[in-house]
């Protein structure tokens, strides 16, 4: 039995963002809870050359939305990355699901060699269909996922495994 590019795209980018977003929600309870600025924590980086918690969901969102609109040939959406609150960045969550779930599987099944260009600056970077989104767009979204779940983690939000991989 094989997967499809769907199966391995859309749900699998939603469960993540719908995970992050509820992670968002024991955020800012342990914010209200210990009565700290919630801004300790969007502005947290793990290290000096490291983007800050903020930036890690701008590129989780970015990401998710990339891979599925190059994967079906549509043009990427742009937001504006002015998030400053969790609300704020639950709402570009909800706005990163609503833009994924509006594919269909004919959308994206059937796109395992098309050829996907990204450019990053000059640079271009060629991939097929499969190996962009197993080898480039999942495991960004996957790592920047993590990078916020430890910097909350590490500033003690209690949070889980079963936070980070839903029920």
């Amino acid at each position: 039995m094989s997967i499809s590019m769907y199966q391995a795209s859309v749900p699998r980018l939603i469960i993540v963002m719908n995970n992050l977003s509820n992670i968002l929600d024991k955020a800012q309870a342990h914010v209200d809870a210990r009565k700290i600025d919630a801004t300790t924590l969007t502005e947290f980086r793990l290290f000096p050359d490291m983007l800050n918690f903020t930036r890690q969901i701008q590129i989780v969102s970015d990401t998710a939305k990339s891979v599925v609109a190059r994967l079906a040939g549509v043009e990427i959406p742009a937001y504006e990355d002015n998030e400053k609150t969790f609300a704020d960045l639950k709402a570009r969550i909800a706005k990163t699901v609503a833009f994924i779930q509006s594919f269909k599987p004919e959308q994206i099944d059937g796109t395992e060699d098309k050829d996907i260009v990204t450019k990053r600056g000059d640079k271009e970077t060629h991939y097929k269909g499969m190996q962009f989104l197993l080898g480039h767009g999942i495991p960004n979204v996957y790592f920047h996922t993590t990078t916020a779940y430890n910097i909350l983690r590490h500033n003690g939000v209690e949070i889980g495994k079963r936070d980070y991989l839903g029920t």
